[in-house]
């Protein structure tokens, strides 16, 4: 009797539970999913491209000086305008002044002796010449004297031998005439004297060459030495802002050409003439970005204000960081309130991509995909919907654009428990009509 009274509790519980199990499956299958209706409209739609970056000024110069001292003249400071030319820096000259009278006095020194060095030379050319003169004279007179004697000799040996003049006359005669002869070989000499004197006016052309190279590198010298003291005042190459200041009157500077360090940087002048924005975008939404694309850019300094902005360079190589790449794109900021920003503010871009004025519109989680098709839940007239194929055109996320399948006033049926089975059909290239993919679970 007990086992029987067990038994039937046994089986009465395992009805019971069959009971309930039919029970809320039935209730589930005739719950139905619940839908929401949306009709088909004709509206502007946008594909752009998000991500920040930040703003640059068209040029950045950083002022250092040449020369090294103390700074004594500092008259701009941060965030003054400067026109071209202006003095921006100056240093103690003292020193420079000192180095460039040393060189002055050196290149007078120079100049003093290329002087004496061209009057010797002219001295000695102008001896030369005289002593040459005279030594031409010489040598004539000896040659007339050497032939006269030698002429007398002879007639006196035809008068010795015609015992018409005696053995002294005529020994004295042809003594004459060797010494003539003596004499016109001496004149003769000393033209080659001569000719050898004017290879020593060779020496003192190059005393004079000599002082003119030496007045040369004086001049270079007093020519770097004003030079240096030029450089201890600092003008403004480009009309800009003071952006930057990074030293005080008093304070001690190293050059920027002598020192290993590249010198000191005293100030910086910025071009705000035109403003950009260094943006990075990703290497998945690169293929949508192009030079002349409009942008529009938001700064969190400014809520509610926006900015207009063109693309005018894209990198040609990316960046790789933590196996995430991106490309540089530069965007110019357009506009007369472009000043408001400010080099190295944080701004946001929206580059747009892609706009369409009047296109056919409907949320995007209307659309689904099935066997490689797109596919829309299409509400008919008596109540029923029909699956209907349709292309699909750009999305920012919210709307996407129907090029075909779909007319305007139509209504689209949207079941919100399909919605997320719906998107994780879907496939595309990191991004499927303006949304991120999401992973299967």
């Amino acid at each position: 009797m007990k086992k029987i009274v067990i038994f039937l509790v046994i089986v009465g519980a395992v009805i019971a539970g069959v009971y309930y199990w039919r029970s809320g499956e039935t209730e589930a299958e005739t719950a139905a999913p619940r839908t929401t209706a949306v009709k088909v409209e004709r509206g502007p739609i946008v594909l752009s491209v998000s991500t920040t970056g930040r703003v640059v000024a068209n040029l950045d110069v950083d002022i250092k000086c040449k020369a090294s001292g103390e700074v004594i003249k500092l008259p701009y400071d941060v965030s003054d305008r400067v026109q071209k030319g202006l003095l921006l820096v100056e240093l103690n000259p003292v020193d420079e002044e000192r180095i460039v009278k040393q060189a002055q006095i050196s290149l007078s020194s120079s100049q003093a002796r290329l002087a004496k060095a061209r009057q010797s030379l002219l001295i000695a050319q102008q001896e030369l010449a005289a002593q040459r003169r005279r030594a031409d004279t010489a040598i004539k007179s000896a040659q007339a004297r050497a032939e006269d004697a030698k002429a007398k000799s002879a007639r006196m040996k035809q008068l010795l031998e015609k015992k018409l003049a005696s053995q002294e006359e005529y020994d004295t005669a042809e003594t004459q005439a060797i010494q003539a002869g003596a004499d016109l070989e001496n004149a003769r000499i000393r033209i080659e004297e001569l000719d050898t004197q004017e290879k020593s006016l060779e020496l003192k052309r190059e005393d004079v060459n000599l002082a003119q190279a030496q007045v040369e590198s004086d001049r270079i010298a007093l020519s770097n030495a004003q030079q240096r003291l030029a450089d201890t005042k600092v003008y403004a190459p480009i009309a800009g802002i003071v952006s930057a200041r990074n030293v005080q009157i008093g304070q001690i500077i190293s050059s920027g050409i002598s020192n290993v360090g590249g010198g000191t940087t005293v100030l910086t002048l910025s071009d705000l003439s035109r403003l950009f924005v260094l943006a990075s975008v990703d290497e998945s939404d690169i293929g949508k970005v192009r030079v002349g694309q409009a942008a529009t850019i938001t700064a969190d300094a400014f809520p509610g204000r926006t900015f207009r902005g063109k693309v005018v360079r894209i990198a040609t190589k990316g960046v790789s960081t933590s196996n995430v790449v991106t490309f540089e794109v530069k965007i110019e900021i357009l506009g007369k309130n472009k000043l408001m920003l400010k080099p190295e503010m944080t701004a946001n871009i929206e580059i747009v991509a892609q706009e369409e004025k009047s296109a056919l519109l409907v949320p995007v989680e209307a659309v689904s995909r099935k066997k490689k098709l797109q596919i829309v839940n299409v509400q008919k007239a008596d109540g029923t919907t029909e699956e209907r194929p349709v292309t699909v055109g750009i999305s920012d996320g919210v709307k996407i654009a129907i090029t075909s399948g779909l007319s305007e006033g139509e209504t689209v049926v949207i079941r919100e428990g399909e919605a997320e089975s719906r998107w994780r059909g879907m496939r595309g290239p990191g991004m499927m009509f303006g949304r991120p993919r999401r992973k299967k679970k």
